[in-house]
């Protein structure tokens, strides 16, 4: 049997699930997070999976909802925790990867500072209480209301052959084609700050442009069924797993001046294309004098995700591209500058 599991004022007894929320001090405020416990009835590992870190992310959100209501206890090895509002703040009162309580990306700030800001505080609370005892954490993440995306899963190389080889193993789990290598844990990000604790970690980014719709929602749902399935927490249905292919970020794009973005690549997600360095990725338009800033491919690669917006600003992420996988890239100068130097993807981070 299961130890009974136990988080904040909420339980679950081995073969049991438990719904509720929990509240959270921020200092200047307290949030209630919600929150599913689920204690299998057979002994395993225990599993968190959080969503809407992020506003304006609604298809994990919905994911994470409905593999809460699915998940029966009886047939559960281990525990699975479900968190599918991590972030109320920015969920339920703004749009954007910033909270509108102090203007934090909460995503940049993990393992987070229980003396800190009120995001920081989160982002502690967040670990203390969820991440910090998992054994396997995913992050379910999506390209923003702004934001067109391919569907990937990101991880970070930690050096630890076994965690990174659990880890691998795990990203190629979800059925999901492109799995994007962070070449180290370093940075604020959820799973990167959990890589460095030892655990098995993932991003997984599947939607684009905010989307809510049910297909997208269901094939999230069923990513998450095969991760369950290849950890053991769920019974093999005997599925072989899907071909995968590896890459790393080769070069973030960031605007450099403020006006109207008009993008030069597709906005279709399945054949958002290869770039070239130099090539022509759009062009940022003064709306006062119609001046124009040509954007251009800092390096190869392909285009992972992009900005659809049409107002940015300085700093703004448009574009990232990543490469092929292959382990001597890393010894080539000048070939993996990270994208995330704006406030894109989560994968991405200003840190590399």
């Amino acid at each position: 049997m299961t130890d009974k599991l136990h988080i904040g004022s909420l339980s679950a007894e081995p073969g049991t699930k438990t719904r509720g929320t929990v509240t959270a001090d921020l200092g200047t405020l307290t949030v209630d997070i919600p929150l599913t416990l689920v204690n299998g009835a057979h002994p395993g590992p225990r599993v968190v999976i959080t969503a809407g870190v992020h506003g304006g992310e609604f298809t994990p959100i919905d994911a994470a909802a409905r593999l809460a209501s699915l998940l029966e206890p009886g047939e559960v090895h281990g525990q699975v925790i479900i968190c599918p509002v991590a972030n109320p703040n920015a969920v339920y009162q703004g749009r954007l990867n910033v909270s509108p309580v102090d203007g934090v990306n909460i995503n940049r700030v993990f393992p987070g500072d229980p003396d800190g800001g009120p995001t920081e505080r989160l982002a502690a609370w967040l670990f203390a209480h969820l991440v910090d005892g998992a054994d396997v954490y995913v992050d379910l993440h999506c390209g923003g209301i702004d934001q067109v995306l391919r569907d990937f899963v990101g991880y970070r190389l930690t050096g630890d052959p076994d965690l990174d080889k659990a880890t691998a193993e795990l990203a190629g789990s979800f059925g999901i084609e492109d799995v994007i290598l962070g070449l180290t844990a370093e940075g604020g990000n959820s799973h990167a700050a959990a890589a460095r604790r030892g655990i098995s970690a993932v991003l997984v980014e599947v939607g684009e442009l905010g989307q809510r719709d049910g297909a997208t929602a269901r094939r999230r749902v069923d990513g998450l069924f095969r991760a369950l399935r290849h950890l053991g927490v769920l019974d093999p249905d005997g599925s072989a797993p899907a071909p995968i292919r590896e890459w790393v970020w080769s070069a973030g794009v960031t605007a450099e001046a403020t006006g109207l973005w008009y993008p030069e690549f597709s906005f279709d997600a399945e054949v958002i294309g290869e770039v070239a360095e130099g090539d022509v990725l759009g062009r940022i338009i003064d709306p006062a004098d119609g001046r124009e800033h040509t954007v251009h491919a800092p390096a190869d690669g392909r285009i992972f995700y992009g900005m659809h917006g049409l107002t940015v600003a300085p700093g703004e992420e448009l574009a990232a591209i990543a490469v092929p996988w292959n382990p001597d890239t890393a010894t080539r100068p000048n070939t993996l500058s990270a994208p995330g130097l704006g406030r894109g993807s989560d994968e991405a981070d200003p840190r590399p």
